[in-house]
This record gives structure tokens, C-alpha cells and sequence, in this order.
């Protein structure tokens, strides 16, 4: 190689280098610019998938091959204008943006507290999202269909039986509806992980309900949290009916705790406003690692599309 060609190759290869490296700075910055929590007003697809874009889009959670479990609302046989249920459009978007991803499957589940078939009709998730590939929209309520495991960092509830697709899958998506609850206050992301439990029930009888909570979400901790606040049941949750108010949002956050956290810093719950904290449950999880509550001073960006 001659001079002129050693200096032409290191002109090129420097900014080449130089290219790369601010490439990599410049992503780097913008990955340190995300906000920790979204909060998107607009119709429930289009707000669902512009809040998993905001946080760097679906193929930060799933790469290809994996299996996503998604964990909604459809444990009630009534219409998403009831509050009791995720609203379909949500998990559509979901699964598409998992499908988009690459994902091999996604699992969309739920142990229902009403007639599994009816809760399946009348939630529309089933054939809201039915066209979609690799897709499977079922109800596990047979103890067959779960495994017993043991929660290392429990405080009370050391053991459960879980459905066996939590174990298969790579990425746990929680997609809960946002509404009250008559034992715990409210029913949002880590309330609704006792949705993927066979018995509920062992949880309000046999330990603080607030602490077993905890516990399970210790072990059941999402990847990916997007709360549905479109209808949202601000009194006599779980089941309904209440009074219903149509916020038209979604909120989405990496973290569930953050995610519920400004859920119910947005709402009046019986009429009137309450804080994170009051949430026994929400406080403990802050306490204990699993996330903040102290949504003040996170980064939160709110848009409208």
C-alpha cells in the first residue's frame, strides 16, 4: 500500500470508527432517555402500541423464537365497557407487535372466576385476536393444567401451584384492566398475577392478602406491564357492576409497580383521590425491591395520538 492509499484507508477507517461509535453513543442516549413510565390518551390499540414504542418498542421485550405469555383481565363474562375486563383492542395490539417481534408463541391466559366459555365470548379477546398467528386464547382452571413451585424470596406464601405455559414462557407480559377491589383497594398489574394461580382463595384465608401478593410477584414478575385505563371500575370492583369512568388511557412501564403506581395516582377511587401508598400492597413491593412507587420522580411521559 502506498502513502496515498495508507492515508485514503485511514480516513475512511477513522470515520468509519468514528460513524460507529456515535452511533453507538447516540443509542446509547436515547436508551438513557426513555421514560420509565408512558401514559397514552387515545384509542386503546393505537395508545397500547404507541406506549410499547415510547419504551423502545416490542422487540426490546421478544426476540425471535420466544414465547410470550400475556396476562389480561378475562376472568368475568361481561363487555369491555363493563370495566371488568381488558379491553380487547389492547391485547390485540399486544400479540401483533409479539408476532411483529418474532415471537413463536403467545400465550393469552387467564384462570376465570365466572363460566370460562362466557368469559371467553364476552370479553371479545378470543375473536378480537383469533386472526392473529401463533396465537392461543384459553382458560386454565383444572389442576392438571398447573405445576406447585416454591417462591425463595416469600415472606408468607412459600409455594404455589402456577400454570405450566409461566414456566415454558420467555416474556411475561401483564396486561391488566385498571379497577377497584373490595379486599385489596385496587386490582392492577401484581393484583392481577393471581390470575395464573390455581387456588386464589388460599391467599385471602391463610395469609395477609397484601403480603401474599407480594410474594407471588416475587416469583411472577413481568417483562413488559400495560395497564388498560380506557373503562376503568372505580367502585365495587372486582366483578361489577360499579361506576365506570372512561378514561380513554393506557399506561405501560417496564416496572408493574411504577405502572400501578400512577394508576392510581390518576383515578378517584370511590370518589376521591388516594395515593400510592395507601395501597398496602403497592408499598410493600416499593419496600421490598420489586419497583417504585415514588412515581414523582421518575421519568413519566404523557401523550395523546
Amino acid at each position: 500500500m502506498d502513502r496515498r492509499k495508507f492515508i485514503k484507508w485511514q480516513v475512511v477507517s477513522g470515520a468509519a470508527l468514528l460513524a460507529s461509535n456515535t452511533f453507538k453513543l447516540s443509542r446509547k442516549l436515547w436508551a438513557s432517555n426513555r421514560p420509565d413510565l408512558v401514559v397514552v390518551k387515545g384509542n386503546p390499540g393505537q395508545a397500547t402500541r404507541s406506549a410499547v414504542e415510547m419504551l423502545g418498542g416490542m422487540s426490546e421485550f421478544v426476540k425471535p423464537g420466544q414465547k410470550v405469555l400475556i396476562k389480561p383481565n378475562m376472568s368475568f363474562d361481561q363487555a369491555p365497557e363493563s370495566g371488568t375486563n381488558t379491553h380487547p383492542e389492547v391485547i390485540k395490539a399486544l400479540v401483533a407487535m409479539c408476532d411483529q417481534a418474532g415471537a413463536e408463541e403467545v400465550f393469552i391466559l387467564d384462570n376465570p372466576l365466572r363460566q370460562a366459555e362466557l368469559c371467553l365470548e364476552n370479553s371479545k379477546i378470543k375473536e378480537t385476536t383469533e386472526k392473529v398467528k401463533a396465537c392461543q386464547v384459553e382458560m386454565r382452571e383444572n389442576p392438571e393444567d398447573f405445576v406447585n413451585v416454591k417462591i425463595n424470596k416469600a415472606e408468607q406464601m412459600t409455594r404455589t401451584e402456577v400454570m405450566k405455559e409461566v414456566l415454558e414462557a420467555d416474556v411475561l407480559i401483564a396486561a391488566p384492566t385498571a379497577k377497584h377491589h373490595s379486599s385489596t383497594g385496587v386490582s392492577l398489574s401484581m393484583k392481577g398475577m393471581m390470575g395464573l394461580i390455581l387456588n386464589r382463595g388460599v391467599m385471602h384465608s391463610r395469609y395477609d392478602l397484601h403480603t401474599a401478593i407480594i410474594d407471588l410477584c416475587t416469583f411472577l414478575r413481568p417483562d413488559l406491564t400495560v395497564i388498560d385505563a380506557n373503562y376503568v371500575l372505580t367502585t365495587n370492583g372486582p366483578s361489577g357492576p360499579g361506576n365506570v369512568e372512561k378514561l380513554g388511557k393506557v399506561v405501560a412501564s417496564r416496572d408493574m409497580v411504577a405502572a400501578d403506581a400512577k394508576v392510581v395516582s390518576m383515578v378517584r377511587w370511590y370518589g376521591q383521590h388516594i395515593s400510592p401508598s395507601q395501597v398496602k400492597h403497592i408499598k410493600q413491593a416499593h419496600l421490598r425491591g420489586l419497583g417504585r412507587m415514588d412515581v414523582e420522580s421518575l421519568k413519566v411521559k404523557e401523550i395523546k395520538v
